[in-house]
């Protein structure tokens, strides 16, 4: 993609004005004897950043102009010249930190422009409210709903670095590969499980089942609407559930998902990580997601075609289908993505449809009521952005909808087991994530619809991971040393 100048940023949404929310946040704050504020936001990599203020500098005043801060230290925005930038408290994301000394409030904020006033344009979480804007724009629907499921893993240590002649890691975990012959202080057990083993064994084999139940109990303390939690099938890898929500809120969830995860493991003495293929020969995590469109109160994915679905959700699913390899640099935007979406492991790499089939990249869940007729997009993981994934995929679903591309025949056979010569004509996801870099800069028209996504945006995004694929692909590994060294 050419460089372009930077895009002045969208016009709407504008920050809001005091309201009700504020009056909320001030009697939390009383009621909490809070200390400190935890002003929280996303970069664009999806890492939650923050900076704290103490409760004698939080008044009305906050909620219509914003705290500055130093906008030039997260990669991919300003420049140090232009570095001042505001912080916009949302007082409707109120909820107390549980894992603060300190009585803390955490707020998320948007981005704005002190010199426009208006959201910045390459705030993650601003693209998500203009994503949700779009669609009411667009006559289809009023509300998007998101359901992610991410998958993690929890170590007992980890241990990893690289330098010009060197480069190792080493994780640990009491159900991981070698641990029946380690010597632990109260002895070895030897209750764990084997490899693909984790799916459902109950305790001992499943040694982590208090610490993800904390994990769920905190995740609810924090305001997510809260379902289940159970071993995922590779050794040390689990998955808590939570009930969807819309775009913004389920993106607002996940970050609150993953800060609980990280802390309460932490608390623990062990280590959790969302990478999506820490393990070698055993599976790797995803985060499925699953989406639905409403409009004045019905699901406009129901109807009596195939799998009860409707003509429009097939044709968010062709939009899926179609723009599947530019989605991939946001919904697998880590080099570590493309060693989970590979072959043999229950990764979703063919770009297909079906209904319960889980070997599709694209699967109909069973459903009995049509308010549960939803789709459910399998190739995304968690190190993805959630407010640039979500917005990017109902993107996607948008463009199949309006230009009624359909995704054609369903796929309900066992695509893993498809002989060679139709599996040659499924499309597949990237294979790597400089395929999805290039893939999104030749086909990025479909987020610009609505000024969703800017080019400014996918360009500074692009640069960013770019810079990535670069260390990895310069970087000698391991594994090579093995295979050349004595060549």
């Amino acid at each position: 993609m050419a460089k372009k100048p930077a895009t002045p940023a969208p016009a709407a949404p504008t920050p809001p004005a005091p309201s009700a929310g504020v009056s909320k946040v001030l009697g939390l704050l009383q009621e909490h004897s809070v200390e400190y504020v935890d002003l929280r936001f996303t970069d664009p990599r999806g890492k939650w950043q923050h900076t704290t203020q103490h409760v004698s500098t939080i008044d009305e005043d906050v909620f219509r102009d914003g705290i500055m801060f130093d906008g030039s230290s997260i990669a991919g925005w300003k420049a140090i010249n232009e570095s001042d930038m505001i912080l916009m408290p949302d007082p409707d994301t109120a909820v107390m930190d549980p894992f603060a000394a300190k009585p803390q409030l955490i707020l998320f904020c948007d981005i704005v422009e002190p010199s426009t006033g208006q959201f910045y344009n390459r705030d993650p979480r601003a693209t998500a409210k203009l994503a949700e804007q779009y669609l009411k724009s667009t006559g289809i629907g009023d509300t998007a709903f998101f359901g992610p499921e991410a998958e993690f893993f929890v170590f007992d240590s980890v241990r990893f670095g690289t330098g010009p002649n060197f480069g190792t890691y080493q994780l640990d975990s009491i159900e991981g590969p070698g641990a029946n012959l380690k010597d632990y202080p109260e002895g070895n057990m030897g209750h764990r499980p084997g490899v693909k083993g984790g799916y459902f064994p109950v305790p001992p084999v499943d040694s982590e089942h208090d610490l993800r139940a904390e994990m769920l109990s905190t995740m609810g303390e924090m305001g997510l609407p809260i379902e289940k939690h159970h071993h995922e099938v590779a050794q040390s890898q689990h998955e808590l559930g939570t009930k969807f929500d819309t775009l913004v809120r389920s993106a607002d969830f996940m970050q609150i998902y993953k800060y609980c995860i990280h802390n309460v493991a932490h608390s623990y003495g062990k280590t959790a990580t969302f990478m999506p293929k820490p393990i070698f020969g055993d599976n790797g995590s995803g985060m499925h997601v699953h989406q639905s469109i409403w409009k004045d109160g019905k699901p406009v994915f129901a109807g009596n075609g195939y799998a009860d679905l409707s003509d429009t959700a097939l044709y968010y699913i062709g939009g899926i289908i179609k723009h599947a390899k530019a989605l991939n640099a946001f919904t697998n935007p880590s080099t570590n993505s493309y060693k989970r979406l590979i072959p043999g492991f229950e990764a979703p790499v063919l770009l297909a449809y079906s209904a319960r089939n889980r070997s599709a990249s694209c699967r109909i869940p069973y459903a009995t009521s049509p308010k549960a007729k939803r789709v459910e997009v399998r190739f995304p993981d968690p190190t993805a952005n959630p407010y640039l994934a979500f917005s990017a995929m109902l993107m996607a679903g948008l463009d199949g909808i309006r230009n009624k591309i359909h995704p054609g025949e369903a796929m309900d056979k066992d695509l893993y087991d498809l002989p060679p010569e139709e599996l040659k004509s499924i499309p597949t996801v990237c294979g790597s994530l400089r395929e999805a870099l290039l893939a999104v800069e030749a086909d990025h028209e479909f987020l610009l619809a609505g000024d969703v996504f800017t080019r400014d945006q996918i360009q500074s995004y692009c640069e960013i991971k770019w810079a990535e694929v670069y260390k990895f692909e310069h970087t000698p590994h391991p594994a090579e040393f093995e295979m050349y060294y004595s060549v």
